[in-house]
């Protein structure tokens, strides 16, 4: 009997001494896994961040060139007709949107709908407008109906607004 007391007088606190450097440990390392984790986050956002930012930048930019205003300042050349100038028109579109197609990876699909959506309607209303044209018809006149009408320019308006409000919640 006396031997039970003796090993139980050892055994007894030696695993109480272990119960809790197991708890202790066990938190430990839950912490510095976390830490960790975190520790990874940060430089994740330091190396992306920069990267989304200059994203929004040239989504910006692409929206400001497609605007009516824009892309017909950069565009018109004396001497068109309206059908070169529409041609020109949906061209210019087009290569400034395959230009920042690579820009979806950085921002959220709710940006990406409305960038489609700007330059699909900008399309959309130069083609519309240019149907009802002569073929011989300055480009003048299709400016005009252009700059007259506001759908292409509300929807990259309402993209731009959006896209700002976006990068904002950046910081």
């Amino acid at each position: 009997m006396d031997e039970i007391w003796y090993l139980l007088r050892y055994a007894v606190p030696s695993v109480v001494v272990f119960i809790t450097a197991w708890f202790l440990l066990k938190e430990f390392f839950k912490h510095e896994i976390n830490r960790r984790h975190m520790d990874l986050l940060a430089e994740r956002m330091r190396i992306s961040l920069p990267l989304r930012l200059q994203a929004y930048e040239r989504l910006i930019l692409l929206l400001e060139r497609i605007s009516p205003n824009n892309l017909i300042m950069r565009v018109h050349r004396p001497g068109l007709t309206a059908r070169e100038l529409q041609k020109l028109l949906i061209q210019n579109i087009r290569n400034e949107y395959a230009h920042n197609l690579s820009q979806q990876v950085y921002v959220s699909p709710k940006v990406w709908e409305l960038i489609v959506k700007a330059y699909e309607e900008m399309i959309a209303q130069v083609n519309s407008l240019a149907v009802g044209l002569d073929g011989k018809a300055e480009a003048s006149v299709l400016i005009q109906k252009i700059l007259e009408a506001e759908l292409a320019q509300s929807a990259t308006r309402e993209a731009m607004e959006y896209l700002k409000s976006e990068a904002r919640k950046s910081f």
